[in-house]
């Protein structure tokens, strides 16, 4: 029998026997719950700039554009259950995604279902939903199991959330904090549910050939708390019969902001086949440092960042697992890659302004080079294009403004514009562009 329909039966009897035993009350399964809705309103213009180029699908061909507009209305309808008594809970979690297209001009929504859902036309669909979350929850203790689908977060496998909605996973999630200090994940995930689509896709690479593809990925680890502000995050992971990834990552935050604070962060990731092999040969070695310093309403940043490998530095399609310091609007992941980034925050609260903050960044990177790449030797699969990039380069900058509303029925809101440009060279994959995206995030909380 499926693990899956097991528990949600066993959830389903014992809620339903609690209930009539003790009350719905008693078991905690409905008098713990929360539902909330998310409004969110999304709108970004994108222009794009020297040999790169956006596409508007017509019949049997591809029309050249520079201009995308994306518009969307998007609603995140969420239900927690609590857990029924006894030693060990279960509970229910789901969650119904919508989003609503107010720009649907055949022109405007260049690249299809990148942004929004098209249909094989290349028309924006007016709308489209799905479920995004629903699990199935057991607890015992300080440990619990979700089967279902699933938000994750850890440096493996994270959601991503960059468009009018997020993405979600299909699998099973483990989450325990038996031990004080002590954060531990484990999982295992079948499908993606991507951010513009109404079901499940097969779990292919962000940055390879998205023609193979995973039976799953499986990770475990967790965090550690250590002394003096330190902490210490080790997972190793298993995408089958494509990588095997470990990643460790070790910060520190000491002193205070009042007067002064320093904060560091490593990451590091190490890469490399598995299995069939479905994308050739891997051996890849990333890291970044990041060097903090915070004074009162200011603080800047510093981060170097290098790739060690022929091939770009992956990760699953529809995840962010990306914990490296120069993640932004591009990864600065290409094979042999190395980059920096310079940042300055700007926290409006000690100059009287609660809520508003600003982050400036411009950030640079070069030496991109997979010449050599010999993925597909002995016959494999060439899961990487790169041999076409040769001292291949790039930069952005980017501006952020963000306001979260302290007060009124508009409480807990957040405003959030982004502007950015980022130029590249020699084939690099982001290409460049200048956008300007605006998004709200109204949060409801129902009961």
């Amino acid at each position: 029998m499926d693990v899956r329909l097991l528990l949600l039966g066993l959830a389903s009897g014992w809620a339903w026997q609690s209930s009539l035993a003790h009350g719905v009350e008693a078991g905690g399964l409905l008098a713990d719950s929360q539902l909330d809705l998310d409004l969110r309103h999304y709108y970004a213009y994108q222009h794009t700039q020297r040999s790169t180029y956006l596409g508007i699908q017509k019949p049997g061909r591809l029309q050249p554009t520079r201009v995308r507009e994306t518009w969307v209305q998007s609603a995140m309808l969420g239900w927690r259950s609590g857990y029924t008594a006894g030693v060990v809970g279960f509970g229910l979690d789901a969650s119904v995604f919508g989003a609503a297209n107010l720009e649907r001009g055949h022109g405007k929504v260049a690249n299809g279902a990148d942004r929004v859902l098209v249909d094989s036309a290349g028309d924006a669909l007016s709308t489209w939903s799905r479920l995004a979350v629903a699990d199935v929850k057991v607890r015992l203790r300080d440990t619990e199991l979700k089967v279902g689908r699933v938000m994750t977060e850890n440096p493996i496998l994270r959601y991503k959330d960059n468009r009018a909605l997020p993405s979600s996973f299909q699998g099973v999630a483990l989450y325990s904090q038996e031990v004080e200090g002590v954060s531990l994940q484990a999982g295992s995930f079948q499908r993606a549910i991507p951010r513009t689509g109404t079901g499940s896709e097969r779990l292919t690479t962000t940055f390879g050939n998205r023609q193979y593809s995973g039976e799953r990925i499986s990770y475990l680890g967790g965090q550690l708390k250590l002394a003096q502000g330190a902490q210490m995050s080790l997972y190793a992971s298993r995408f089958e019969d494509m990588w095997q990834q470990t990643y460790l990552g070790v910060g520190q935050q000491v002193g205070d902001r009042a007067t002064l604070a320093l904060k560091t962060a490593f990451n590091y990731y190490h890469t490399e086949d598995q299995g069939a092999q479905h994308l050739g040969y891997i051996d890849n070695d990333a890291y970044s440092l990041a060097l903090g310093v915070a004074h009162q309403a200011h603080s800047l940043t510093l981060a170097w960042q290098q790739i060690f490998g022929d091939e770009y530095f992956d990760y699953v399609w529809e995840s962010t697992g990306n914990y490296m310091a120069n993640s932004l609007y591009s990864d600065y992941n290409g094979p042999n890659e190395k980059s920096w980034q310079v940042r300055y925050d700007l926290d409006f609260a000690p100059l009287g302004v609660p809520g508003l903050s600003m982050s400036l960044w411009h950030a640079k990177g070069w030496s991109i080079d997979g010449s050599h790449y010999r993925g597909d030797r002995k016959g494999r699969n060439t899961g990487y294009n790169v041999r076409g990039l040769d001292n291949a380069s790039h930069a952005e900058n980017g501006l952020m403004l963000a306001y979260v509303a302290q007060s009124g029925w508009l409480e807990r809101s957040v405003f959030r514009t982004i502007v950015y440009n980022h130029r590249a060279e020699g084939g690099q994959v982001d290409g460049s562009y200048d956008e300007v995206r605006l998004v709200i995030n109204v949060p409801v909380k129902i009961f």
